[in-house]
């Protein structure tokens, strides 16, 4: 590893890691006024630059936030697509690589593509070299690409690997789409409400309090609430942030992902929609495994891996042994119809019987990926006037508890 120390006398100092145009690595310390003066300078000297930091204390602002250096399905998406086309086009593959790597933005996901071609250029094979990043390339996506290393189709399975990510993401942003709408409708009828009960409702309670009047029960709710709210607000803040960090927690063990992924296929609408999307995504991986040459087994203890929900794979991991007992795929998915309805289970039936499992469960598939746009679409035509309906009654009861008194003042005083 080569040193360039690029000497400016400014303000302050960083200490940076880079890579040229050929994927060789340099490091060193460059001085500038700011972090992109620095990186200006370096970008002059043709280097990509995949980490650059002050010499000296950095401020708590400053430093690199670890979910920003998460690389996506779209990035890898990405990646794939341009290593066929350079591929095809006959591009040697170490060239390829670290063409890419110098074109892409993220600065992680860069340093990884660069120890990648580093490896290849040792003589590690891609597969191997891919199997290194775990968190970057699936053990689904590592399968693939050894299947096409050895059948010498790897330009075709990288091509088919990138329509897989892209149908995977295009799922992932239709769902997490879903989930914005109603989500932002929430927090801006909370600020609104918020706004009532904390600059409105007061003045108008000290009105109807100094008038002597007797208050109908709708208002005495509605001012105790506020009053509830204006005193303990911080509380439920307190609450609300609990509430999260335990299901953070739960997260992170395997019993309570187990409770939090059976209770979200619970959940009315939102669990139906669920159970199609891991369906689909069973149903296409090992669809893709096993038309890649991957053994049933292998690609069953795959696709267990990558579902996503812990009620499926262990589901599917029943399934796998059935299999290494000799039995069909069927006889595991079918004790479990409200996971696998019987129509998906017939259909794995008859595609077990003709020998043709691969391009049966491509048909269902493509009959779940349509399911999941329709119930998507029809989730979001509900939501919206139910949404509409609910601040609609809260709105109503809060302005019926202050016209109601203020009509009875005015009566009063009118007659």
């Amino acid at each position: 590893m080569e040193s360039k120390d690029v000497v400016f006398y400014f303000v302050m100092k960083f200490r940076y890691r880079a890579r040229d145009q050929k994927g060789e690595q340099f490091m060193g310390v460059v001085a500038a006024s700011s972090q992109e003066a620095a990186l200006q300078i370096l970008d002059r000297q043709n280097l990509y630059v995949t980490h650059l930091g002050q010499i000296g204390k950095e401020p708590l602002f400053k430093k690199e936030i670890p979910l920003f250096r998460r690389i996506s399905i779209k990035e890898v998406m990405f990646f794939s697509r341009q290593l066929s086309i350079m591929f095809r086009a006959q591009v040697p593959l170490i060239e390829a690589i670290t063409t890419i790597a110098s074109q892409t933005k993220n600065a992680a996901f860069r340093e990884k593509i660069f120890n990648i071609s580093e490896e290849v250029e040792a003589g590690t094979i891609l597969s191997q070299a891919l199997a290194k990043h775990p968190d970057v390339f699936s053990s689904f996506y590592v399968q693939m690409v050894r299947r096409g290393e050895a059948l010498g189709r790897l330009s075709d399975v990288l091509e088919n690997l990138a329509d897989h990510l892209e149908r995977a993401y295009y799922l992932k942003s239709k769902v997490r789409g879903a989930m914005v709408y109603p989500l932002f409708i929430l927090i801006l009828a909370g600020a609104v409400l918020s706004l009532l009960v904390i600059v409105v409702l007061p003045n108008l309670t000290k009105i109807l309090r100094e008038s002597g009047q007797d208050l109908p029960v709708v208002t005495e709710v509605v001012i105790s609430l506020a009053n509830f709210y204006q005193r303990w607000w911080w509380l439920l803040i307190l609450v609300l942030m609990g509430v999260g960090i335990l299901f953070f927690r739960l997260g992170k063990t395997a019993q309570g992902r187990r409770f939090l992924h059976a209770f979200m296929l619970r959940i009315p609408l939102f669990g139906s929609l669920l159970k199609m999307m891991y369906i689909s995504r069973f149903g296409e991986n090992l669809s893709t495994l096993i038309s890649g040459g991957v053994s049933i087994v292998q690609a069953l203890d795959i696709t267990a891996d990558i579902v996503g929900n812990e009620a499926y794979k262990s589901i599917i991991g029943q399934a796998r042994d059935e299999v290494k007992q000799g039995n069909q795929i069927v006889g595991a998915l079918q004790k479990y119809p409200s996971y696998f309805p019987p129509v998906f289970t017939q259909m794995i039936r008859a595609g077990e019987q003709s020998g043709k499992l691969d391009t049966t469960l491509l048909e269902i598939v493509r009959f779940y990926q349509k399911e999941v746009d329709r119930n998507i679409d029809m989730f979001l035509t509900l939501l919206e006037p139910l949404l509409i309906a609910v601040l609609g009654i809260v709105v109503g009861v809060l302005m019926a508890a202050i016209i109601i008194p203020l009509y009875q003042i005015i009566s009063t005083f009118g007659g």
